[in-house]
C-alpha cells in the first residue's frame, strides 16, 4: 500500500492538513531534491506520494492547492488563482470552471491523469482561441446570462471552429478539439446549471467527421528517428538519455521503465558492472509482465546504461533501480512520472505528433516498426536465395539458410544500426 493511500485525508482539519506539510510534506520534497525557495506544483506533490491533498483540499475545504500553499508559505505572486496551469486568459469564473471539470468530473469519471492533460491543452486552445476573436473568453458567464441571445453564443462557438479548421492540420485534431468543447458545456449544462449548450449543432463537426477515417484504418502514432533525434539532443543527463532509450531502443512499457532495475539485465561478469561485451545482453522480466515472463533483447544503449549506474552506485543505499524515489513505497518512480518526463523533453524538444505531445507509448511504437524494418531489411536481402529455392516466403528462407542464431545476430545487427543512426551515433 502506497503512502498516500495509508492516510485519511478527509478526517484532516485544515490545521491539520497545515501540520501535515510541515511535517511530512515538506521535508519529502527537500528530500527529493526541491529547492524549497520555489513554489511546489501538484506534479511535484503528487510524485512524492502526496496527490490526495489536493482533493481534500478541494472537495472538504472550498479551497484550490494554490491557496493552500499561499498559506504555508509560497504566495501566488499573481492571483488567488490556481497557477498549476496558465490558461493565459483573463476570465477568472471560466478557469474556475475549467478547473473544476478537469479535476472533479472528468478525475471521478475514470479519466487517467494523461487523457486529462492532452483535454486541457484542447480546451485551453479553444479559451484562447475565443478570446483572441472577441477580446476576452467569459464562456461560462455568456451561456448563463438571459441577455446575451443564444444564437449570438453559438456563432462565437462555431467563429472559433473556423479557426481550428484553418489552423488545426488533420481532420482527427479538430473533431477532438470540437468533441471536448461540447462535452465540458454539456457539463456546465447537466451540473453547473447553463441553460443551453452553443456547441451543438455545429456543422464543422458532420463534415470533419466524414473525413476522420476509421480507428481500424488509422496507423498507430509513433515518433520517428528524426524525433528520437531531436529529443536525444536536448537531454541535460544521463537519466534523461536513458528514459529515452529504455521507451525508444528497448520499446518498454512506461510502467517497465518506471520499475527498471540493474538485477534485470543479463549477463553480468564477475564485476559490478554490466557487462558490456556481452554478445547478446537482454532485460528479463518476470510473472508482472503483461505478457507474461520474458526477455528483451538490447541492441543499443549499454553505455548509457552503464554511466546511470556508475552514477546510482555512488548513492548511499541505493536500492538498485534505475529511477529510484527515496520517498515512495514502491522505492521508484511511477509510470505518470516517466509519461510526464517523457512529454517535457518531447516539449523541450519541440517534438509533436498529430498536434498532441507525444507520450513513452509513441517511443514504444518506434521501437516496433524500427524491428518491423529490420526484419523486412534481412528478407529482403534473402530474395535471392528465396527464388533459387523456389519459396516465396523469404523470411522462411532467412531461416533455413543462415540458421536462426545467425538470423537472430543479423537482425540485431540491422536493428542496432538502425538505432545507433536515430541516437546520432552513426
Amino acid at each position: 500500500m502506497s503512502q498516500q493511500e495509508t492516510i485519511n485525508w478527509s478526517h484532516k482539519s485544515l490545521e491539520d492538513l497545515k501540520s501535515f506539510w510541515n511535517a511530512h510534506i515538506e521535508p519529502d520534497l527537500a528530500r527529493d531534491g526541491l529547492d524549497l525557495d520555489t513554489r511546489p506544483t501538484y506534479e511535484e506533490i503528487t510524485e512524492v506520494g502526496y496527490s490526495g491533498i489536493a482533493r481534500t483540499l478541494r472537495e472538504h475545504h472550498d479551497l484550490t492547492l494554490s491557496q493552500f500553499l499561499a498559506m504555508v508559505g509560497y504566495p501566488n505572486p499573481d492571483s488567488d488563482v490556481d497557477d498549476s496551469y496558465n490558461w493565459k486568459i483573463d476570465a477568472e469564473t471560466t478557469i474556475r470552471e475549467l478547473e473544476l471539470y478537469l479535476t472533479t468530473y472528468l478525475d471521478r469519471s475514470g479519466h487517467s491523469d494523461s487523457t486529462i492533460a492532452s483535454k486541457r491543452s484542447r480546451l485551453a486552445r479553444y479559451v484562447r482561441t475565443y478570446a483572441d476573436l472577441y477580446d476576452s473568453a467569459p464562456i461560462v458567464e455568456r451561456v448563463r446570462e438571459d441577455e446575451v441571445p443564444r444564437r449570438d453564443e453559438k456563432q462565437r462557438v462555431r467563429a472559433v471552429y473556423d479557426t481550428f479548421d484553418a489552423e488545426l492540420s488533420s481532420p482527427e485534431s479538430k473533431m477532438k478539439h470540437t468533441t471536448d468543447v461540447r462535452v465540458f458545456y454539456k457539463w456546465l449544462e447537466i451540473d453547473r446549471d447553463a441553460p443551453y449548450n452553443p456547441a451543438l449543432g455545429a456543422p464543422h463537426e458532420d463534415s470533419w467527421a466524414k473525413e476522420t477515417p476509421d480507428d481500424d484504418d488509422r496507423d498507430p502514432p509513433a515518433i520517428d528517428a528524426e524525433h528520437v533525434q531531436a529529443m536525444v539532443d536536448i537531454c541535460e543527463s544521463v537519466e534523461e538519455r536513458l528514459l529515452i532509450i529504455a521507451t525508444c531502443a528497448w520499446g518498454l512499457r512506461r510502467g517497465e521503465v518506471a520499475a527498471l532495475s540493474i538485477d534485470q539485465f543479463e549477463p553480468t561478469n564477475d564485476q559490478e558492472y554490466f557487462d558490456l561485451d556481452a554478445e547478446d545482453p537482454r532485460i528479463v522480466f518476470g510473472d508482472e509482465r503483461k505478457n507474461g515472463p520474458g526477455r528483451v533483447s538490447v541492441q543499443y544503449g549499454l553505455e548509457t546504461l552503464a554511466d546511470r549506474w556508475e552514477e546510482l552506485a555512488e548513492r548511499d543505499q541505493w536500492n538498485g533501480y534505475l529511477f529510484p524515489s527515496v520517498s515512495a513505497a514502491s522505492g521508484h518512480r511511477t509510470p505518470n512520472t516517466m509519461t510526464e518526463r517523457f512529454k517535457r523533453l518531447a516539449d523541450r524538444a519541440g517534438v509533436s505528433m498529430r498536434e498532441e505531445t507525444p507520450t513513452p507509448q509513441y517511443g514504444r511504437r518506434f521501437w516496433y516498426r524500427t524491428y518491423d524494418d529490420a526484419v523486412k531489411r534481412l528478407a529482403n536481402r534473402a530474395e535471392a536465395f528465396a527464388e533459387d529455392q523456389g519459396s516465396d516466403d523469404p523470411h522462411v528462407v532467412v531461416t533455413n539458410y543462415f540458421g536462426e542464431e545467425e538470423a537472430r545476430k543479423r537482425r540485431r545487427e540491422f536493428m542496432g544500426n538502425q538505432l545507433a543512426a536515430a541516437f546520432g551515433d552513426e
